[in-house]
């Protein structure tokens, strides 16, 4: 039977001591003291798209961050518009093992508009990762007055983001006439007079491209100021075309479960300062936010019910469009 007394001072020492070992083996390793013992990451296919190829990157500097080669595995779902991977993600209760998403900012675009498809709700997913680019409204010259022509604004469609541009022309109080093409190839060729231009240094890109930065959409602190007036934001309308451009500026976000624990939420964002290092030795791919930058910059995606109500309804009037 073993004794129930207290140990002998030499066994008690020994216990101690070795109790002592294991602590400071532990603070050596934080990932090995709190550190998930791997995730799978849900990624908008196909397996050769931009959605799958930062999934994977960001697995790989996960893994190598953790001091744990494999242990982030990939798993491509659906198509580009991410709309598959996270109502899948939406759906996971855990009992196959953590699991990540990849989520593109035009896949909450899609819940914005009120898509039939997006039976997701992101609000209390937390972002680990995003990487970031800058956006402006920019035209032709200075910015006019009310009283000129209509501006002519390019859009692919009425529910995709670049829709945006009207709007935001409409809550600055000037004229513009939407019509279907490409934004940039329509203002290359002449045939647009004002578009949102989103990625790095987008102020000089809409330079390069002939025109005129009128107004910069908010960012989080940490990203690149860009050299024009702030885009006005007290309104509801004006909140939702925020999040319309915020999701030509999210290319992805990397995103947690919301009732994941919060030792292996930290673990994964201190691992997450390896892909930060990585992520910016890449010119094009945006800026790398982790931690309460990418909080910020994903809040901007996620506008109040009212905001989208006002969104919704002004495609309906304005372009004639309404979801389903």
């Amino acid at each position: 039977m073993p004794p129930t007394g207290p140990l002998p001072s030499r066994r008690r020492a020994l216990r101690v001591a070795a109790l002592g070992l294991a602590a400071a083996a532990l603070r050596d390793d934080p990932a090995r003291a709190q550190g998930p013992e791997g995730a799978t990451i849900l990624a908008p296919g196909p397996e050769d798209g931009a959605g799958a190829r930062w999934a994977a990157r960001a697995a790989g500097a996960l893994s190598r961050g953790m001091q744990r080669p494999g242990a982030m595995r990939l798993a491509v779902l659906g198509g580009p518009d991410g709309v598959t991977a996270a109502n899948r993600f939406a759906t996971l209760d855990g009992s196959q093992g953590p699991s990540l998403l990849a989520l593109p900012g035009w896949t909450c675009h899609a819940r914005l508009v009120g898509s039939t498809r997006a039976r997701f709700e992101p609000r209390g997913w937390l972002p680990l990762l995003l990487s970031w680019q800058g956006a402006v409204l920019a035209g032709r010259g200075p910015l006019p007055g009310a009283a000129g022509a209509p501006l002519r604004v390019a859009m692919p469609s009425a529910e995709a983001p670049e829709a945006a541009a009207l709007a935001a022309l409409d809550l600055l109080g000037l004229p513009g006439r939407p019509f279907a093409g490409l934004p940039e190839a329509a203002f290359a060729a002449g045939e647009a007079d004002a578009l949102i231009l989103a990625g790095p240094e987008a102020a000089a890109r809409a330079q390069t491209l002939g025109a005129t930065p009128w107004c910069a959409f908010p960012g989080p602190a940490e990203a690149e100021a860009a050299e024009a007036p702030p885009f006005p934001t007290g309104s509801p309308l004006a909140q939702a075309v925020v999040a319309a451009v915020a999701a030509m500026q999210v290319r992805a976000a990397l995103v947690a479960p919301a009732l994941t624990a919060a030792d292996t939420v930290a673990a994964w964002r201190r691992a997450g300062s390896r892909w930060q290092e990585e992520e910016r030795a890449l010119p094009g791919e945006g800026q790398p936010l982790a931690g309460a930058a990418a909080a910020s910059a994903f809040a901007l995606l996620l506008p109040p019910p009212d905001a989208v109500l006002d969104y919704r309804s002004w495609l309906d009037r304005r372009l004639g469009w309404r979801a389903g």
